[in-house]
């Protein structure tokens, strides 16, 4: 069984940064491709980051390019330093897994429905 754990959530003004991590419980880590989404309030949840399974392919929404940075290391974590925040970063940030087992393609997905495991979410609030 695949647990996401979130972290690195916070309270932090605007121009700051956070670095947010999602411990994957999951035996084949490895083998997922791993994805940041996020909901603000009143609003749907939407796409912020993604990176294939080997790490070598990653992708960011247009609102999050050149601010966000998504990364994995072999410890079973993936994270997302977020830099220069703003108030439109406030939301709930959630982590997803998919288990890529049969392809060895560096595959990204933009989808919620992509993405068969999900964390509980960790809430960023940026002050302005």
């Amino acid at each position: 069984q695949v647990q996401l754990v979130e972290s690195g959530g916070g309270l932090v003004q605007a121009g700051g940064s956070l670095r947010l991590s999602c411990a994957n419980s999951g035996p084949s880590y490895s083998r997922h491709a791993m994805g940041w989404f996020r909901r603000a309030p009143g609003k749907e949840r939407e796409f912020v980051a993604t990176i294939s399974w080997s790490g070598a392919s990653t992708s960011y929404a247009d609102s999050v390019k050149g601010r966000f940075t998504i990364s994995r290391d072999n410890a079973k974590n993936t994270m997302l330093q977020m830099n220069t925040l703003n108030a439109e970063d406030t939301a709930v940030y959630y982590c997803a897994a998919r288990p890529e087992y049969f392809t060895n393609s560096d595959v990204v997905y933009y989808g919620e429905q992509d993405y068969e495991y999900w964390g509980q979410g960790t809430q960023v609030t940026v002050s302005s």
